[in-house]
């Protein structure tokens, strides 16, 4: 079989449905139980049982508020908008999303520069991942960021609630975004989630019609359960993929969410075609393939940017060295 073939099945899974085509869908490894109650790097005893109970959790001052800041200016500068003249904030996208729901959610597609990096090979980032998995040996995604802007008058534009795999498949993964600017007023976009349906998803699931949709769940009786959550410039969001999720819809008057997403699953060191396809994108600045993903048609992350370096810990994460 050719390279690019092994390639193309690497990405197959992916190309239809929303989840990130740089790792697997799910893990052969399930997520940390911690039966023997083994140490935490990060996370409290609290924070564990919040995490178990609520699917989510939020680790603070993940990386520092310079290293977030650095991030946020580089991605008004990607995205050629200026944070002081919103008159630039709403220039038509670039590329068509496939996925039409995403579509007005300030999705910015760079993947592989040196602050996005930065922030996935920062330690207490990975030692957070880490704890969650309950293994040392992680790969971490290749995803992107997001500035999410007010809407302007006469926009009603919704927040939409989804999952990015079938829950129905019971995914062992998760996902996670960091926090570039402070994100404590709920009005002005950001993530959100039932808790309650993640817990309750089985029983809840006996009530749908039997065409429902898998990857996006009817609110009906439950829109009052939905969980806004606040988070700091620095603070790093991981939740599990078989939680309900979204972006809620900005309507501050003039505050703009930024966040980065990362998170981190167990690596897959015998997977060559996967491996080879994470070292090339980082390589040539390649974004990823897939339903949700609609890349930079600029191509500046290849043209103007040169490859990011990676640290003992980054070459780990990405698949260039193994653990």
């Amino acid at each position: 079989m050719k390279n690019a073939e092994k390639l193309e099945m690497a990405n197959k899974g992916h190309k239809e449905i929303p989840g990130n085509p740089s790792t697997a869908t799910t893990s052969k490894k399930s997520l940390n139980k911690r039966f023997n109650k083994e140490a935490l790097r990060v996370l409290s005893e609290e924070d564990w049982s919040f995490w178990i109970h609520n699917g989510y959790i939020v680790i603070k001052n993940a990386v520092s508020k310079e290293q977030a800041q650095a991030t946020a200016d580089f991605l008004w500068e990607f995205d050629e908008k200026d944070p002081n003249d919103p008159s630039t904030w709403y220039a038509p996208p670039r590329a068509e999303m496939q996925m039409k729901e995403l579509t007005g959610t300030g999705m910015v597609e760079v993947y592989n520069h040196q602050y996005l990096w930065n922030n996935r090979q920062t330690q207490r980032v990975y030692d957070a991942f880490a704890d969650i998995w309950g293994t040392e040996k992680l790969w971490v995604t290749i995803d992107r960021a997001n500035l999410n802007f007010p809407q302007r008058p006469g926009d009603n534009k919704k927040g939409f609630i989804h999952w990015d795999y079938d829950p129905e498949t019971r995914p062992q993964n998760v996902q996670g975004v960091l926090a570039l600017a402070d994100q404590t007023d709920e009005d002005m976009g950001g993530f959100q989630c039932i808790p309650w349906l993640y817990r309750n998803y089985d029983t809840w699931k006996l009530t749908q019609p039997e065409d429902r949709n898998h990857f996006q769940p009817s609110l009906d009786g439950i829109e009052n359960k939905i969980v806004k959550v606040k988070m700091n410039a620095g603070d790093l969001l991981i939740f599990n993929s078989t939680e309900p999720h979204g972006i809620r819809p900005n309507k501050s008057k003039d505050k703009v969410r930024i966040a980065q997403y990362i998170s981190m699953m167990p690596a897959e060191e015998d997977n060559e075609a996967l491996r080879n396809w994470r070292i090339n994108s980082w390589k040539k600045r390649i974004a990823p393939e897939g339903y949700a993903f609609p890349g930079d048609p600029r191509n500046w992350e290849r043209d103007k940017y040169d490859t990011a370096k990676l640290n003992s810990l980054g070459e780990k994460l990405l698949g260039l060295k193994n653990w």
